[in-house]
């Protein structure tokens, strides 16, 4: 029988994930727990439990006295020179406890004991295996979907995917795979909470790195990152070879590898844009898929004007302005941008306001130079 509880201790470290040392330790604290409620909390006892043989071992330190007043805290001499003749009076010794009579409020405090401890100790392995998992992709199954999230699961852990983080063209269903990014992983009153999410920025930056080998071998660089989920996103990358080029690994051959990503997130449009330290450059490119005819830049205040066709305005905005708030969030630069026909009646406006000032400035000038003359001709007449 005790070789058998070795196995189910083996076997329930095998399946649940748990080492097998955090299980004996957890076993023996509910066999003590459940020693200490037959015999009392004031006697000091111990229960270990033999490895090899799986024999429980529980004892109580007692002290040796002649008389025994107290049986829960005192052995008397004679019984313990039974067990170990060298003891004397006044001595302390570990008197063993004979586990037979536990009864059966004993054995079940034991078993509901073991069970909180394995489930705390389950919790967490869980939380051990994934905290360092956040800010990765995971693969799972859908289970339940249930008060506005859906519960995923990850092996022998579940986790949350709140139906805000899924992509607004997808409804997932019961027993679908899924590949989804760790957010954060953080422990509750109730136990590990893994949450899950498929609208952040750097699961599509996460993707990039399991599809394009060199982003995972960091031969290219994803410079920055930004998103608005089940629209577009737009990544700029630079190559830390120059023999590589980053849009081209990122595209790959006939747009396969961008492709594969792109059918991941349900059709969403992906802008890859080469990084430089060219502010108009990465302007223009940022703006993709518009193309932009000039640019002016404020470098102190971050600010630029940009012109493009007209044809092109529409574009380079956006639907509601996603274009343009995308490119301003991935360059941090403020951006207003205008068409050629707008501009060249700005353009109009400045030279028209431009000869203005200098046909009144012409005017301030002879009136001027009249008077000055008028005054130096009235000197005359007087002398």
């Amino acid at each position: 029988m005790n070789r058998e509880l070795i196995h189910i201790i083996e076997q329930m470290s095998k399946e649940r994930g748990i080492p097998k040392d955090s299980i004996l330790a957890t076993l023996e604290s509910a066999l003590l727990s459940a020693v200490r409620k037959k015999y009392g909390l004031e006697a000091e006892i111990n229960v270990r439990i033999d490895t090899d043989s799986g024999e429980i071992i529980a004892t109580a330190q007692k002290k040796v006295v002649k008389k025994v007043n107290d049986p829960l805290t005192e052995i008397s001499m004679k019984d313990a020179k039974k067990i170990d003749p060298s003891k004397n009076v006044d001595d302390t010794m570990a008197s063993p406890i004979m586990l037979d009579d536990f009864g059966r409020i004993a054995a079940q405090t034991a078993k509901q004991v073991l069970f909180q401890r394995v489930r705390e100790a389950e919790k967490e392995a869980i939380f051990e295996e994934y905290k360092d998992k956040a800010g990765q992709i995971v693969s799972g199954v859908i289970i339940r979907k249930e008060k506005g999230s859906y519960f995923v699961a990850l092996g022998r852990a579940e986790a949350t995917l709140p139906i805000k983080a899924t992509l607004p063209t997808e409804s997932l269903k019961r027993g679908e795979t899924i590949r989804t990014y760790i957010e954060d992983v953080k422990i509750t009153p109730r136990g590990p909470a893994i949450m899950l999410s498929r609208t952040h920025p750097n699961f599509v930056a996460e993707l990039f790195k399991m599809e394009i080998p060199e982003i995972y071998e960091g031969i290219v660089v994803i410079k920055n990152i930004v998103r608005e989920a089940g629209d577009r996103t737009k990544l700029t990358v630079y190559s830390k070879n120059p023999m590589v080029d980053p849009v081209g690994a990122c595209v790959g051959m006939k747009g396969t590898r961008v492709q594969s990503i792109v059918r991941e997130l349900r059709g969403e449009r992906i802008d890859i844009i080469p990084w430089t330290e060219d502010p108009r450059v990465l302007l223009a490119k940022a703006l993709s898929p518009a193309s932009v005819e000039s640019i002016g830049i404020n470098e102190e205040e971050k600010t630029a004007m940009v012109v493009v066709n007209d044809q092109q305005l529409s574009i380079a905005i956006g639907k509601k302005g996603q274009n343009v708030r995308l490119a301003m969030k991935l360059t941090g630069w403020d951006i207003d941008i205008i068409s050629e026909t707008e501009y060249g009646k700005m353009r109009k406006g400045e030279i028209e306001n431009q000869l203005g000032e200098l046909k009144e400035e012409r005017r301030i000038n002879e009136e001027e130079e009249t008077r000055s003359r008028e005054g130096n001709a009235s000197e005359d007449e007087e002398q």
